[in-house]
């Protein structure tokens, strides 16, 4: 949403500009570089993301199948006599 709202502020000719003054001070050979480890930052940044949802399911495929087990259960002693 923030992103969004950056980019609703900032026009067209505004864009150019802020590209023009990191070419200057980057360089044109610098740029790559850069852009490559920004690359290898929102890799990384990714399979952590994906690490922490793997965790997650890992830890609770074993709550879903306790809870299936106790609903299993009889709920009460005479039920079980029966």
């Amino acid at each position: 949403m923030n992103t969004a709202l950056i980019t609703c502020l900032i026009a067209g000719y505004q864009w150019v500009i802020i590209l023009l003054v990191v070419l200057l001070l980057f360089g044109g050979k610098k740029i790559p570089e850069l852009m490559r480890g920004v690359g290898k930052g929102v890799r990384a940044f990714k399979e952590g993301m994906n690490e922490v949802d793997e965790t997650l399911n890992e830890t609770t495929k074993p709550t879903t199948k306790v809870v299936a087990e106790k609903k299993a259960e009889p709920k009460d002693n005479a039920d079980a006599e029966k």
